[in-house]
Formats: structure tokens, sequence, C-alpha cells
């Protein structure tokens, strides 16, 4: 059985709600964020291409934003988070997390999802590709009419390069009632978008919560405070 088609079979038996594949027509996922679609072409990551975002601070929020608003639409997104930066109780609904043991697994479930046209966004977190994955990956977003992005240094063959950087002199910031040090409310950063005769950039904010440190270390297992 052809892979892509099980996988779409599985898409199809678990979420018979979300738009199926041949109900999309090749254009743009806006990611939801009015300033970051202002700067991309089209308003939006575009179905069936590779782009690129180097790491680097609101990346992963801006693209967790976007996957978020994708599931919010009716459509599917996935992240393959292959450094294990996420941790499953932060993660409680939304994109689908996977959680590869390897770079070369992430790879491999990138493609594959993509390929599958079953996923409107699938970002793949924490992987430099060679020359020979950037172009199995680009085929698969080309063949699954899926818009596939990377968080990586590897700008290869992207036909959208992202990158990001803070503006610390504009972070937003308030003091305590005690008067204590400055506490960091919102972030601002930089973002440009290049791609062949393109170039645009802007500033946006990014909101900053901060939870209550756990005395366990891992999130499997139960915090004891009393």
């Amino acid at each position: 059985m052809n892979p892509a088609r099980s996988v779409q079979a599985v898409l199809a038996h678990r979420f018979p709600d979300a738009v199926p594949r041949f109900g999309w027509t090749r254009g743009t996922v806006p990611t939801g964020v009015t300033a970051l679609d202002a700067i991309l072409p089209d308003g939006g990551f575009q179905r069936g291409r590779l782009a690129v975002w180097s790491p680097g601070p609101g990346a992963p929020a801006l693209l967790r934003s976007a996957c978020l608003r994708v599931v919010a639409e009716g459509e599917r997104g996935a992240w393959i988070d292959a450094t294990h930066t996420v941790t499953g109780a932060c993660w409680k609904e939304g994109p689908l997390l996977i959680r590869p043991d390897t770079p070369t697994a992430g790879l491999r479930a990138a493609e594959e999802l993509t390929r599958s046209g079953g996923f409107a966004l699938v970002v793949l977190d924490g992987v430099d590709p060679d020359p020979t994955a950037m172009v199995r990956l680009s085929r698969a977003a080309n063949e699954g009419g899926s818009a596939l992005v990377l968080l990586s240094h590897t700008t290869s063959l992207a036909s959208l390069r992202l990158a990001s950087c803070p503006l610390p002199a504009q972070y937003v910031r308030r003091r305590s009632p005690l008067g204590e040090p400055d506490v960091v409310t919102a972030v601002k950063l930089r973002v440009e978008a290049r791609a062949s005769g393109w170039f645009a950039a802007t500033e946006l904010a990014i909101p900053v919560w901060y939870d209550d440190q756990r005395l366990a270390p891992e999130y499997g297992y139960p915090d004891r405070r009393g």
C-alpha cells in the first residue's frame, strides 16, 4: 500500500470534520499575526513550498501561533520537535506534536506528513538537513501541497527565508509593587522575510508570561510543593 495513501486514510478517519486535501487549492496559509502576514508573499506561507526560519528569539512562538490558527480554521497542523524542547504539559491541544527519537526520524516524519497532503502546515524544529534531505523535503511539500517550515540554519532550496532578532531597547517592562527590578512583559522583535525578488521587514511585540518554578525537574513527575 502506498504510505502516503495510508496516512491520508488514517487522517480522514481520525479527523472527519477537517478540510480534506481535495478541498484545498494552492495558495497560502496565513499565520494569523497581521504584522507577520503583511511581510510574507501573498499574506502567508505558500502551500506546496519549503520555507526556512533561522533559529532566533520569537520564531517558535510565532510559528506555534500559526499552527494554532490552522487548527482553529478547521485544517490540520503538525509540529515536529526534534530537540525535545516542547513538553507535553504545555501542549494540551491544537496541532499534532511529534517528538522523534533522532534527527533522521524527524526528517522522515516531516517528509511523510508533508507528502501525505493531510496537513496545511508542518513545522520541523531542530534539524539542519543536508542537501539531499532538503531536496526530498522540497519535493514532498510540492507533491502534498502543504506549507513546510523548518526552524533551521540550512536555507538551500527554500523559497522563503525568515530571520528574527530582538530589539532589547524597545522591550515592554513593568516594575513590581515593591520596587523590585523590572519584569519584561513583552519582547519587541524585528522579522525579515526574503524570497526571489522579495524583501520585507516588520517589528512586532510578543507577550511574555512566567510559570511558577517547579520542584520536580521533569513534567512527567508530580510537583510536590505543599
